[in-house]
């Protein structure tokens, strides 16, 4: 019978019926014939034989929106914070909220931040960015003369907070991976590389320091070994295709790929060229790492190859039996990630998970595994291999070497409890 002879209703649901086999067909969980279990059929939804206001109301036009904005029904993904780590909201940080992403692109709104003196509001046309030290010629640029220069670059990078999981160095503390990793992102920068503005300038022979200084109220500085920003860093005015946000340094900001978060100074307005580290304050009294027999290492700048699943986690509990999929992050400021493994009981037993999108040095890396579950206790981890042949090691393993009495730079296994409900939670194995 044609579509003419049988009530426009039976012919619509007809369609609907047609295009649900066809997705499921081309998730490869379609029928028994193709040697695949199909996935559980769908509550009938009455939704079907309603026609929404949607449907039959124009939308807003193109001018309604000048600037884009998420769907009003995505309005809880967003950056969250902890008030109690910090004693002002100007010395903070918040949260991006990784279990609400896919892809390898952290979205500019949601990219987290922190801040030693609160967000500085530049006005582009004053800011000015200084060359000064041993050089030949010390320079002075304005933020047009830096986008003038040649050998324009645009890299994918990660950037992340060398305190991100800081607060699980003495066992879980926090229910979800936002705020167990969320101090992380991954954007692409436009710039140029800052061997270019150094050269314009002209290292003299006995230089083997930078020292980065931020326009913010809080002056931060770190000191940077030349040959770091000779190799890769960067001094960059766009992330994601439009200018950088002021919480991201806006108008310029430097980036040190592969390297503490710290460094990447925010609204850069000098660099010093120097004979040897300058030790400002945070490079001693924070941002070393408090060993257990009272020494401190210091100049810890890489970070290492560390993963996380994002779903299922303590925010993004798993809802439905049968087919699901798990997927997470993984990154090295090494290089690229090499392979990704996935245990669901606690370590026992692993496998390779499938890693989709590009695979680009110093830049998140995503992860899949699709598996089936029925309703039993799952012990979810997750371990990173990156291309030097680093393995993520476990908490216990880190804490053999470095003690507790740290907060920077924990790469340890998370691992994350399903129990039968569904519900997940921050969980350490001994």
């Amino acid at each position: 019978m044609t579509e003419t002879g049988m009530s426009r209703e039976t012919a619509r649901l007809n369609r609907r019926g047609f295009l649900g086999a066809a997705g499921l067909a081309g998730a490869g969980l379609a029928t028994a014939a193709t040697g695949v279990r199909a996935a559980p059929p769908a509550t009938p939804d009455p939704l079907i034989t309603d026609v929404q206001d949607w449907a039959r109301v124009l939308g807003d036009g193109v001018q309604a929106r000048p600037y884009g904005s998420p769907s009003q029904f995505e309005k809880h993904v967003v950056r969250r914070d902890v008030e109690w780590l910090t004693a002002s909201r100007e010395s903070s940080v918040n949260f991006t909220p990784l279990h609400e992403l896919d892809g390898i692109i952290t979205p500019s709104g949601l990219c987290f931040e922190r801040h030693h003196g609160g967000i500085a509001e530049i006005d582009p046309s004053k800011h000015r960015l200084m060359i000064n030290g041993l050089v030949d010629k010390p320079m002075v640029f304005t933020v047009e003369d830096l986008k003038r220069f040649p050998g324009r670059q645009n890299h994918a990078y990660f950037l992340e907070c060398a305190a991100n999981s800081g607060m699980e160095w003495r066992g879980a503390q926090l229910n979800g991976c936002q705020f167990t990793h969320g101090m992380v992102h991954n954007v692409w920068y436009t710039g140029i590389p800052l061997k270019t503005l150094l050269d314009e300038a002209g290292i003299r022979t006995n230089a083997k320091w930078l020292l980065a200084e931020g326009a913010d109220s809080s002056g931060m500085t770190r000191s940077i070994p030349l040959d770091k920003g000779l190799k890769d860093c960067l001094v960059v005015w766009s992330m994601n295709g439009e200018a950088l946000r002021p919480e991201q340094g806006y108008p310029v900001r430097l980036v040190v790929p592969g390297w503490e978060g710290n460094m990447w100074v925010k609204w850069l307005r000098r660099i010093e060229v120097g004979d040897q580290p300058w030790h400002q304050r945070e490079e001693t009294s924070k941002y070393t790492d408090l060993l257990a027999d009272g020494r401190s290492r210091r100049f810890t700048f890489i970070m290492d190859a560390k993963s996380v699943v994002t779903n299922p986690s303590p925010q993004a509990p798993l809802k439905h039996k049968g087919p699901n999929v798990l997927t997470g992050l993984a990154w090295s400021g090494r290089g690229k990630i090499g392979r990704v493994d996935v245990s669901i009981d606690g370590g026992r037993n692993w496998r390779t998970a499938r890693i989709d999108g590009p695979v680009l040095p110093m830049s998140l890396t995503r992860f899949y595994v699709d598996f089936d579950w029925n309703g039993q206790e799952l012990m979810i981890q997750s371990r990173a291999i990156d291309e030097t042949g680093y393995v993520q090691p476990t908490k216990d393993e880190l804490r053999k070497v470095r003690g507790v009495n740290s907060i920077y730079h924990n790469n340890g296994i998370q691992t994350w409890l399903v129990r039968a409900n569904g519900e997940t939670e921050n969980v350490e194995i001994g």
